[in-house]
């Protein structure tokens, strides 16, 4: 090997381990499939590719779906510790970790997407992500939504809260879900997301709540026969960052990510609205029956859910939440 060479191969390696050291992992974790049909992955994928654009490969984003990392609360706990630099996360797990996420948890309470979008996107939103930063040391860029949950099962067509009497319904890993089962008469079974579909097919659960994007992605369809579109809650999924990892990158990187998480709640949000809407064509297609709910039907919902679950909330995180929650909703009313 001449000098020449011996040069031109120590500086490849001299630059090749520059690279490395100085590109910083972030391992970006979610639990839908790794498919461009699921909202989490497009999204996803969309940020992998705008932030290692505008870092120059400066952050190198590993994307692991399907729950690769584990479950929601090991992934809350993963991002406490650092160990995992972002995730999406849905809300159940979340209020697990960090109570007062749960308030958005009381149904019946957004008309619409724009509504809650705008609420979440204003000063109630940003209140609740300083709040869950003091107190968790995750950093949240907002949310996107995890679909308009309805009630799914396998036995009888739900149109009325008196429908629900005597199932066994599958709820998210959060006290405040059982309380909303159970406020319409139905008996409720903490289950993670993993464990679900198993527990559908196996008859451990009759039915269970989610929106159409989660219904489809883990093609819960399979085992069950109907689902009643009551929208009882608009459910999120928070874009969550570890703030230790954040902390470290320069402010450039800083502004990449916030940057590049915005255009990945656009998608999510966009894939994820376009599924609630076409609701039931999308849904019928699969197999199900589709269960329309009246405005006097849904009022009747309400009646029997709201109070009961902020009654809940509030005992458990105080009223602070909930009437700040209440405030948001009325101003928006207001324009």
């Amino acid at each position: 090997m001449t000098s020449i060479t011996k040069l031109m191969t120590a500086t490849a390696v001299i630059a090749l381990a520059a690279g490395s050291i100085s590109a910083k992992e972030l391992k970006y974790a979610h639990f839908q499939a790794a498919d461009l049909s699921s909202p989490k992955h497009a999204a996803a994928l969309a940020f992998e590719s705008c932030v290692e654009g505008k870092t120059s490969g400066g952050i190198d984003v590993q994307i692991f779906p399907a729950s690769q990392l584990g479950g929601g609360s090991e992934i809350v706990e993963g991002l406490e510790l650092g160990t995992v630099q972002m995730a999406a996360v849905h809300d159940g797990p979340i209020s697990a970790v960090y109570k007062p996420f749960s308030v958005l948890a009381i149904p019946y309470l957004f008309d619409d997407q724009a509504m809650a979008w705008s609420v979440m996107d204003g000063e109630f939103g940003d209140m609740l992500a300083e709040d869950m930063l003091a107190k968790t040391g995750i950093r949240s860029f907002g949310v996107a939504d995890n679909g308009v949950r309805n009630f799914t099962n396998n036995v009888r067509p739900i149109a009325e809260p008196a429908d629900m009497e005597g199932l066994k319904m599958r709820v998210m890993t959060a006290p405040v879900w059982v309380t909303l089962v159970e406020s319409l008469g139905a008996s409720a079974t903490p289950v993670s997301w993993p464990e679900l579909p198993g527990a559908l097919q196996q008859g451990v659960v009759d039915g269970q709540e989610n929106g159409v994007t989660n219904i489809v992605n883990a093609s819960l369809y399979q085992h069950q026969k109907y689902v009643s579109l009551d929208g009882h809650v608009f459910s999120w999924h928070a874009y969550l960052m570890s703030d230790m990892f954040y902390q470290s990158l320069t402010e450039e990187e800083q502004t990449a990510v916030e940057q590049c998480v915005e255009i990945a709640k656009v998608i999510h949000r966009g894939m994820t609205a376009a599924q609630d809407a076409n609701a039931t064509a999308i849904l019928s297609e699969k197999g199900m029956e589709v269960v329309p709910v009246s405005p006097e039907q849904k009022a009747a919902f309400r009646a029997a859910a709201q109070p009961a679950v902020r009654e809940y909330v509030v005992d458990d995180i105080g009223s602070e939440w909930p009437d700040r929650l209440d405030a948001a909703i009325e101003a928006y009313r207001a324009q």
